[in-house]
């Protein structure tokens, strides 16, 4: 995380609703709510442009000065997004002390090249971008470098390097990037889903069926 927390200035506002929504973000304001440690949720607007361009740097913990009233210490606990998924319309904000131990989804820089991927046929295949940590408010990182250029085949979130203070939830064994041939991959993409199953045979079960009644069909009904 950076030394200095970013401070976003906000303005309450008494009025909620989607209507009330939209005409905020016309107007260049972004709607977001303040709750957590025992104190009342409160409704806010952001400045869209400045919050945006401190979320897109993997900024996760504010400083929110809140117009008229007090500062509060704010952890980002979720954005949502519009209907097509591109742009942020509402943020959720908890309120947290610098002190306070939280889990946080972090986003992984890569950087580097494997020695593998260099034989022909050789692709890099990355599983996940990110991972969600444990650490002190203080301690969270923008960002999380990974250097693969020392990699094997396979490397997963136990064998990377976390920052001080920081460690992982997600499970050790989760395999963030693998190291795959393109004939893996053909065979992969070939191969059935599991748990799938072969097409059923209703030629051979109708045959069953009929000659089960058949053989369970007085002698007078059978066919002559």
């Amino acid at each position: 995380m950076a030394k200095e927390v970013p401070v976003l200035k906000a303005i309450p506002r008494d009025r909620i609703g989607s209507r009330y929504a939209k005409r905020l973000r016309t107007a260049g304001r972004l709607p977001a709510v303040v709750y957590g440690h025992g104190s009342q949720p409160m409704s806010v607007s952001l400045c869209f442009h400045e919050t945006l361009l401190h979320l897109k740097k993997g900024e996760k913990v504010f400083t929110i000065d809140i117009e008229g009233q007090t500062t509060e210490t704010c952890l980002v606990k979720d954005l949502q997004f519009g209907f097509l998924g591109d742009n942020v319309i509402h943020v959720d904000l908890t309120r947290v002390n610098l002190d306070e131990v939280v889990t946080a989804r972090i986003h992984l820089d890569f950087a580097g090249s494997p020695e593998g991927a260099k034989k022909t046929g050789t692709i890099v295949v990355h599983m996940t971008s990110e991972i969600v940590i444990r650490c002190k408010v203080r301690d969270i990182p923008d960002h999380i470098r990974v250097d693969v250029s020392t990699m094997g085949d396979v490397l997963t979130v136990g064998q990377i390097r976390l920052p001080a203070g920081v460690e992982a939830v997600t499970p050790a064994s989760t395999m963030l990037v693998q190291l795959q041939t393109i004939a893996e991959v053909a065979v992969a993409e070939a191969t059935p889903a599991a748990g799938a199953t072969a097409p059923e045979v209703l030629t051979a079960k109708k045959d069953e069926e009929v000659a089960g009644k058949d053989a369970q069909a007085p002698a007078g009904d059978k066919k002559k």
